[in-house]
């Protein structure tokens, strides 16, 4: 018996969905009918998964076939679902694997100006048109929102089904986090380790970044629970440590390095960054004094076979613009150059790491 293809449509054209009152072919859920002989083969494509019906269509369209040309006609009747998960665009946001390059940027002891030349250096590497964010982890000295103008800014908090993000606020290019978006400003923050270090987990992961090609974490200073959690949540590619040419700040600064490439940790560090590295006055900008050493970092970076990714003199401009947040450098003039010139030693070097070592793994510190 020869059953044409267009004689089998007529017939499944008469088989209902029975939430929609629609006919299959109608809905287009027929594909790839084939009729040979007494053969009859098609493929039922669902309209959406786990589709209760789908079982009652299949017999449906069995029968009619059968009714109309004889219980002998074999049938096969694949059914598949046609529908694809959906994947909310908020979803989609809030996966931290969409980060290129997650860098600490830590600093052994405070007052060395590592927030400075964190919030600098981000916004640097965003003019290059890099996709840029910022994560202000420094719990109990929160200073992000004043140095990028947003200290009367809350981020937005978005909620679906079971999901809460935090929507960063940006300026200057730069997608920003702090905790200080959710405290007081005028108010200590008494805290104990595992409240701070739940806040910097709810900003790393609640946080929705999206795409990202940096993803530039602000440390509190010395080595603390905050560090821990940080390379135990996040695969970190590489940390960045600031200092002062002077001897006690260095004498901390190996502290730092020592910490981030400890064998339990294995954080490759990126370079050294030498803030306050001289005093130009702005009327005399060929004069350098070295009011803190000179060279301190240059002469540690050497020691420790580490790249010294730029030296950051202590200009007026610099602390005027943190403190009326406005980062110097968004702006064109000598000390902007040289945090252009930082930003392009930083990436050349990230570069470089994942060019030539292996991706870092989140850590599994061993508590003994």
């Amino acid at each position: 018996m020869n059953i044409s293809s267009e004689a089998i449509m007529d017939i499944l054209s008469g088989v209902k969905h029975p939430e929609t009152g629609i006919d299959i072919v109608s809905m287009g859920m027929v594909h790839g009918l084939e009729s040979r002989q007494n053969k009859v083969s098609f493929t039922l494509k669902l309209t959406k998964n786990n589709d209760p019906f789908a079982s009652s269509i299949k017999k449906a369209a069995t029968k009619v076939i059968k009714e109309r040309f004889g219980e002998e006609v074999e049938i096969e009747i694949m059914v598949v679902a046609n529908v694809e998960p959906r994947v909310s665009p908020l979803k989609q946001k809030a996966s931290i694997s969409k980060v290129k390059n997650i860098v600490a940027i830590a600093s052994g002891k405070g007052g060395v100006g590592k927030s400075t030349i964190a919030a600098n250096l981000a916004v640097a590497v965003a003019k290059t048109g890099a996709k840029v964010g910022l994560i202000d982890a420094d719990i109990y000295g929160p200073s992000m929102p004043k140095m990028f103008n947003l200290e009367h800014t809350q981020p937005e908090i978005v909620k679906e089904d079971d999901l809460e993000l935090i929507v960063p606020v940006e300026n200057y290019g730069v997608k920003l986090l702090s905790i200080g978006f959710f405290v007081d400003p005028n108010s200590a923050l008494v805290w104990r380790g595992p409240m701070a270090t739940s806040a910097l987990k709810q900003l790393i992961h609640q946080g929705a970044w999206g795409e990202l090609d940096y993803l530039f974490i602000d440390m509190p200073p010395g080595t603390s629970d905050i560090h821990l959690t940080l390379v135990q949540e996040v695969p970190v590619t590489g940390a960045i440590i600031v200092s002062t040419p002077q001897d006690v700040a260095l004498a901390d600064a190996v502290k730092g390095i020592s910490m981030f490439t400890s064998q339990s940790i294995n954080v490759p560090v990126l370079g050294l960054v030498e803030n306050m590295a001289w005093f130009t006055p702005e009327e005399l900008p060929d004069n350098k004094y070295y009011i803190f050493g000179k060279e301190g970092c240059k002469k540690l970076a050497d020691r420790m076979k580490l790249p010294l990714l730029g030296q950051i003199p202590i200009v007026q401009s610099i602390r005027e613009g943190g403190d009326y947040g406005e980062p110097v450098a968004i702006h064109s003039s000598i000390v902007g150059k040289a945090f252009d010139e930082l930003a392009k030693n930083v990436i050349e070097r990230v570069e470089w790491r994942n060019r030539e070592l292996p991706p870092t793994k989140i850590v599994n510190v061993q508590h003994k």
